[in-house]
């Protein structure tokens, strides 16, 4: 692996060069022995230290992230839920349009990821993400209280038009503040935070599911209006405690703010937070090729991914389960692919490597697949076959997501970029909703051929996306380093910058 590192100690010292020279537009100077530095050479602020101010900005940053995912999450699947407890009975619906309703969320999700990346810039993402949050809390609660098809349509899109900027604006405000080879866990634990909303789905679906009949209401009202309620509440106070952008981070003072901003210079190249995007912007940034298999690569795995998170219920109901029941063992799949999420993404961290780290584990879930593509009458084998899916995939999606954020140099070109890999991504969520239907049951074969295809998919746009930033790195490598482009011109390039390394 080999990442753009512009600022190195040769000799003679940096103490003796000139301050240009040495740092470049840096406010901190690495040429002095008496002050600590960071890996990148850095300087600090004297009063703290690099490991103790990331510690801080975790704390002031994650926590909220996650909770706002989990409750995203929580309220886009908790109809998988819902549906064990007489949703289809109630609103009469008939043949597919249960995956119906369930693809009509994706429609709003995939078109206006972009658009929503855009203005979270705009209006900064302590305003932009809590206002969405609201909107489909709103949308949850109003879930529960519809009383037809047509109803139930117009609440799931209105849920996707308000949850499109939850995942990319969460990745993307985290790349703002972390450099790429300290990025994974953070990336790993936000979006883990999916696990949790599914293992937290099933067992307050098992408890709000005994609030059957109470007011007149079924269990699966109750379902959405509670948890719809929660995500309104929450939601409600992130307004006056929501993280921003670093350049926007008061709780910082000034030194730190600058310093923060110094280190993700030395490690990404400026970022150009300054900048507004344009539309020229977009149309420059979808001409790389490397673009295209990132949302590839995100694509494949989402179809697995909500595939699983929409008929887990369904699918282990055919193993002879109550209701209840169903609900609880929905759970263990969820809390194992948790664990081995954190595990992956420390390991990735800590060897500085992301791709094997995606291809071991999709090789995992194409195992799996192919096993219930083939055992239909052994539960505890099937059953153990859904852990490993859940495990693979939900692994693998931040970590492809993380490298590929990562990977893009300045605000412009991690905006456009992120937003297109999840909201092209996404379009898989709209196969997922027909890949496990009814008539299919119990074994599923479509399904889990369907989803056996999509992860080949992913597999291979994740390795030809490695063999292109391996022979990007060493075209330029043997180029000539200093091209003599201005700091406007890096910026501009992002990542495009012949100066730029991409992490392997």
């Amino acid at each position: 692996m080999s990442d753009f590192v512009p600022l190195t100690v040769k000799d003679p010292s940096d103490s003796e060069k000139p301050v240009e020279e040495a740092i470049g537009n840096n406010s901190y100077h690495p040429g002095t022995t008496d002050v600590e530095f960071d890996e990148l050479h850095v300087q600090c602020p004297p009063h703290t230290t690099e490991r103790k101010l990331m510690t801080r900005i975790d704390w002031r940053l994650i926590p909220f992230l996650c909770i706002l995912y989990l409750l995203a999450f929580l309220d886009r699947v908790n109809i998988a839920n819902a549906k064990s407890f007489r949703l289809v009975e109630d609103l009469h619906l008939k043949d597919n349009e249960y995956n119906t309703a369930l693809t009509m969320f994706f429609v709003p999700y995939v078109v206006a990821e972009i658009p929503s990346n855009i203005l979270m810039k705009k209006f900064s993402p302590r305003i932009w993400l809590p206002a969405c949050m609201l909107g489909f809390g709103i949308a949850s609660v109003c879930q529960g209280l519809v009383q037809n098809y047509s109803g139930f349509l117009a609440t799931r899109f209105f849920l996707g038009l308000f949850e499109s900027g939850m995942f990319p604006g969460c990745f993307y405000l985290i790349s703002m503040w972390y450099k790429r080879n300290e990025s994974q866990k953070r990336y790993s634990l936000f979006f883990s935070s999916t696990s949790l909303a599914g293992a937290f789905g099933g067992l307050l679906a098992s408890a709000i599911g005994k609030m059957q009949g109470i007011r007149g209401y079924n269990g699966w009202r109750w379902i959405f209006i509670l948890e719809g309620c929660l995500t309104c509440v929450v939601a409600i106070t992130f307004f006056f405690i929501f993280p921003s952008f670093p350049e926007e981070a008061k709780w910082l003072t000034e030194e730190e703010r600058t310093y923060i901003k110094a280190r993700l210079q030395a490690d990404q190249g400026h970022n150009a937070a300054e900048r507004k995007i344009t539309f020229h912007d977009v149309v420059t940034t979808m001409k790389d090729h490397r673009i295209w298999l990132g949302g590839f690569m995100y694509f494949g795995l989402i179809v697995p991914a909500y595939s699983y998170a929409f008929f887990a219920p369904t699918i282990i109901s055919t193993y002879h389960y109550s209701a209840i029941q169903t609900q609880l063992w929905s759970v263990p799949p969820w809390a194992a692919s948790f664990v081995f999420s954190i595990l992956t993404a420390v390991l990735s961290d800590w060897a500085r490597h992301r791709a094997a780290f995606a291809l071991v584990p999709i090789t995992m879930g194409l195992a799996a697949f192919a096993t219930l593509l083939k055992i239909h009458n052994n539960t505890p084998v099937q059953y153990a076959m859904l852990c490993l899916v859940t495990m693979s995939t939900y692994s693998v999606l931040p970590i492809i997501v993380c490298w590929f954020s990562m990977n893009l140099g300045g605000h412009h070109r991690r905006a456009i970029g992120t937003a297109w890999q999840i909201g092209f991504g996404n379009i898989g969520g709209i196969i997922a909703t027909f890949a496990f239907l009814s008539k299919d049951s119990p074994n599923f074969t479509n399904g889990y051929s369907i989803c056996l295809g999509f992860a080949c998919i992913s597999g291979l746009a994740s390795a030809l996306y490695f063999i292109s930033i391996y022979l990007e790195n060493q075209k330029r490598k043997k180029a000539v380093r200093d091209v003599g482009l201005s700091e406007y011109e890096k910026t501009e390039l992002g990542d495009l910058n012949p100066e730029f390394r991409y992490m392997y």
